[in-house]
């Protein structure tokens, strides 16, 4: 028991970030809003559009795990805005609550001590909720990665943020 509640504790903390890399949070909180449809160089989208992936990815998951009825958007177009697409500040904020909304459920997911963290999933046998939200903490983890860079390469930190330090 107390192993598994150690489990726990560790996948709250790594779905929430920080340990090894910046929060999203962190991230989001000053991110300048003029910037977000910006296209860094050599690059094919924009800010808003890797947070948009971010965000369906993640529901993605937490409704895989939810609803044995659910089907996943097809791919990759169900994954990513159009490329050509651009969003607004009130859409960057909205992408931005849903994020944590999701990602708030798949943390209160993994406290739940009646959550069966290492059986299959009723309508997956091969995978685990365990399994699940290590993925979406992955895929969170790497994608602010990727926006901290895209941040730096856009000079898009505040004053004396200039020069952030990506590897911690």
């Amino acid at each position: 028991m107390e192993n598994e509640s150690l489990v726990r504790k560790e996948l709250v903390a790594l779905l929430r970030g920080g340990n090894a890399h910046m929060t999203f949070e962190d991230l989001v909180a000053d991110f300048p809003l003029e910037r977000i449809n910006d296209r860094p160089p050599n690059m094919p989208y924009a800010p808003w559009h890797i947070l948009e992936h971010m965000r369906r990815a993640q529901h993605d998951i937490l409704w895989f795990i939810r609803d044995p009825d659910y089907e996943s958007p097809p791919w990759p177009e169900g994954f990513f805005p159009a490329p050509s697409g651009k969003t607004d500040e009130a859409g960057w904020e909205k992408i931005v609550q849903d994020f944590l909304t999701d990602r708030k459920a798949l943390e209160e997911m993994a406290k739940e001590p009646q959550t069966d963290l290492f059986g299959p999933i009723a309508h997956a046998k091969t995978y685990t909720i365990c399994r699940e939200i290590m993925l979406a903490a992955d895929h969170n983890a790497y994608h602010t990665g990727e926006l901290v860079l895209m941040r730096q390469v856009m000079h898009a930190w505040p004053e004396g943020e200039e020069n952030y330090d990506a590897t911690g």
